[in-house]
């Protein structure tokens, strides 16, 4: 897999703030915490995902000679600082919650420990990682929760915000549960089972649907056919005669509706295909479906077997961003805070503990990194000296059997699609708290 270089990615005012570190000789050790100040108000949680892409991001940061070439031309950065970015190489520590682990708000997704310029250089990217593909994953797993155990299936890389969102979304919706991508470079860069049907502009470009139906099935014996091109139930008729006709060869093994009244045509296109006997030709559904559409149409027990679910999925329609921060909170082995209104921070390295009643998890704490509390804790080391542990990002099916079962532990109605009623509890210690106070003294006037 191609690594992330990407060393320009990032924020002037970052390296405008490296150099004035290095001028100053700030170069002591800092705890910078990922996380999302906010829930958005349709998420009762969200799934952590992203660190593989920053780890190998992390790995293999480098500023080669037109990376170096271009800031000298903006006139903003001296020959000393430039030869510390040609020499640059990311050395520290990263601490972070699993990937496909559930997280709320204020809860570290990941914590970077490195002198500051490193730590500080690193924000813009980490947190646009980590931010989408979170936001994704999150999304599909409120779809994959109204599929009620359907196949859902990524239909949609071709309205997403650009080929990068395409790709890493493909990975994020497996992660959450969904079976396959229609996106083939993520089919080949992660492993995840690449489907697709047919389009309608094949159906158009044949003489009649029968003939397109025909050529189609010759050339793939076990696909998916395309009905609403014209007039869906005349062409289900139309796909039970070719059935009759290929008799034996017939391996069609589904239909998909992308318009019109998807209960009454999907009731009445398995009535169908019941009785012709085709009992095993299943139904798609497609067109705009997102996590409600998707509940209501098994609500009104419309008889689909898989959803492909595109832009809304994509572009988490209801919610496309997240209140993402990546804050300092230690610099030099003493704890730093923000006092804004509303925006907190917490002081020094931090550790979420879990704790579970009857086989769900009930209620979190996030607590000082150095105390032991009960319940699970969640925040592990990943990467030490630039390197990442052999442990830290484990194949892509055991990241999405941990997000399974994730989910599946959290209390029934946070699993649900609306709101949480009472939200899933989270508090801090007492020992972060009286932290916390304490360290906001050193700050006050």
């Amino acid at each position: 897999m191609t690594a992330d270089r990407h060393a320009l990615f990032t924020d002037l005012y970052e390296l405008t703030m490296l150099q004035a570190y290095l001028e100053e000789g700030m170069e002591k050790e800092a705890v910078f915490s990922l996380f999302v100040r906010r829930l958005p108000q349709r998420r009762n949680y969200l799934l952590a995902c992203g660190l593989e892409t920053v780890l190998d991001y992390l790995e293999n940061l480098r500023f080669d000679d037109g990376d170096i070439a271009y800031l000298r031309s903006l006139g903003k950065f001296s020959d000393r600082f430039l030869a510390w970015l040609a020499d640059f190489r990311f050395t520290g520590e990263v601490h972070a919650v699993p990937e496909g682990t559930v997280v709320y708000a204020n809860e570290p997704i990941l914590e970077v420990i490195a002198p500051l310029p490193q730590a500080q250089l690193v924000e813009t990217f980490i947190m646009n990682q980590v931010h989408y593909q979170t936001m994704a994953a999150s999304k599909a797993s409120r779809v994959i929760t109204a599929a009620r155990g359907r196949r859902v299936v990524d239909f949609g890389a071709r309205r997403f915000h650009g080929t990068d969102a395409a790709i890493k979304a493909a990975r994020a919706f497996y992660i959450a549960g969904v079976a396959a991508t229609s996106n083939v470079e993520a089919g080949r860069r992660y492993g995840i089972p690449v489907a697709g049907t047919m389009a309608h502009s094949y159906i158009q470009a044949h003489e009649g649907e029968v003939a397109a139906f025909r050529a189609f099935a010759r050339l793939y014996p076990d696909t998916v056919l395309l009905v609403d091109t014209y007039d869906t139930l005349a062409a289900v008729r139309k796909v039970i005669d070719l059935a009759r006709e290929s008799g034996d060869a017939f391996e069609v093994t589904g239909l998909r509706i992308d318009s019109g009244d998807l209960v009454a045509l999907s009731r009445e296109a398995r009535r169908l295909l019941d009785e012709a006997g085709l009992q095993h030709v299943e139904l798609v559904a497609s067109g705009n479906l997102d996590e409600d559409r998707v509940a209501a149409l098994l609500e009104a027990d419309a008889p689909f077997d898989t959803f492909g679910v595109g832009t809304a999925m994509g572009v988490s329609n209801d919610a496309p961003s997240l209140d993402i921060a990546y804050k300092l909170t230690e610099y030099g082995k003493r704890g730093r805070v923000k006092l804004s209104a509303d925006k907190p921070v917490f002081p020094g390295r931090h550790q979420i503990y879990r704790m579970e009643s009857d086989g769900y998890d009930v209620h979190d704490v996030i607590g000082r990194a150095q105390e032991t509390l009960a319940g699970r804790p969640l925040l592990g080391p990943v990467m030490k000296g630039g390197k990442r542990l052999s442990d830290a990002t484990p194949p892509l099916d055991r990241v999405r059997e941990h997000a399974r079962e994730q989910v599946m532990r959290l209390p029934e109605h946070v699993r649900r699609l609306s709101p949480a009623e009472p939200p899933y509890p989270v508090q801090l210690s007492d020992a972060l708290t009286r932290y916390q106070h304490r360290v906001s003294r050193n700050f006050l006037p």
